[in-house]
């Protein structure tokens, strides 16, 4: 069900604060419905894929690379790299645009982001669509990386045994350290964490395993993954979930997978309850994989009414 692929008929290279370059498509109807869509992460960039669920007939997709991550340049920094920055980056790109308002669709790590420019920017929001939202709250993080038992126990065993046994109690700051390390270092821990990831999103390692320039691109992921989320995302002070009184009072709707192991449905609970307006779609048997087919389904369905 999802649009065929389209390339974009647009692509800038906007400068922004800190030396950054933004990579920014455009793709879809240059009239049509403007849309942004906010990749995952933090760190991963952005995908033809994640435009195949808007009619190109009908929207007007926009498509950014955060910093430091896909093409905007340089990739992999963490130099001025902030939740602030990519909020005032978005701001940046709908200005630049010439976009007045827009829908914000995003993922994980986009949901997280689409929340938080939604309560900084609420004039500039006609509705959000969010996908496994994840609320960047110690207990998120923690139970990505800190998944000892459980039905993944023994793959989060060999994920650990990338540290000392002094240092498993705390893999995060290990793996940001050795991210920041030697070359050889670095590509040993993105792909141990890439191995994790693989198994908690479909539970089992994907094949083949990222090498060469594939693991030099997951070592520059992970490397602004693991600055923002040692940092919280700079979303903890206070925390998402007590800020949800900025948001615009537009469509919103969550959709989250029951067997989302990377983002857990709890947190999408947790935000419907303190957004009496927005609508909540919980995905039977789909996981955090956005082309599980009932996942592709509600994400078009849902986009079809809206440009309707």
């Amino acid at each position: 069900m999802l649009y065929t692929e389209t390339a974009p008929y647009g692509v800038h290279a906007l400068r922004v604060s800190g030396g950054h370059v933004l990579h920014v498509e455009e793709s879809g109807h240059p009239q049509g419905i403007a849309v942004v869509v906010l990749h995952g992460g933090p760190g991963s960039g952005s995908s033809p894929l994640l435009r195949r669920f808007f009619d190109p007939g009908r929207f007007r997709i926009v498509s950014p690379d955060q910093r430091g991550a896909g093409r905007s340049r340089p990739r992999g920094s963490i130099v001025d790299n902030t939740t602030v920055h990519l909020i005032a980056d978005l701001e940046t790109v709908r200005e630049t645009l010439g976009i007045d308002r827009w829908l914000v669709v995003g993922g994980s790590w986009g949901a997280t982001l689409a929340l938080a420019y939604a309560m900084e920017h609420p004039g500039a929001v006609t509705g959000l669509l969010l996908r496994a939202t994840f609320l960047a709250r110690e207990q998120d993080i923690d139970g990505f990386f800190q998944a000892g038992d459980g039905e993944h126990a023994e793959a989060w065993t060999q994920f650990a045994a990338i540290a000392p046994a002094d240092q498993r109690h705390a893999l995060l700051p290990f793996l940001a350290r050795g991210l920041a390390a030697d070359a050889d270092t670095a590509r040993r821990m993105a792909l141990a964490w890439w191995r994790w990831e693989s198994t908690l999103a479909t539970g089992t390692v994907a094949q083949p395993e990222p090498a060469g320039a594939s693991l030099d691109a997951q070592v520059d992921r992970y490397r602004v993954q693991s600055h923002y989320l040692l940092h919280r995302c700079w979303l903890d002070a206070p925390p998402l979930l007590d800020r949800c009184d900025r948001l615009p009072a537009v469509p919103t709707l969550l959709l989250h997978g029951t067997e989302d192991r990377i983002c857990r449905p709890e947190g999408a609970v947790a935000l419907h309850q303190r957004l009496p307006h927005s609508r909540l779609r919980l995905i039977d048997g789909a996981g955090h994989d956005p082309t599980h087919p009932a996942m592709v389904r509600a994400m078009v369905e849902t986009l079809d009414a809206w440009a309707s």
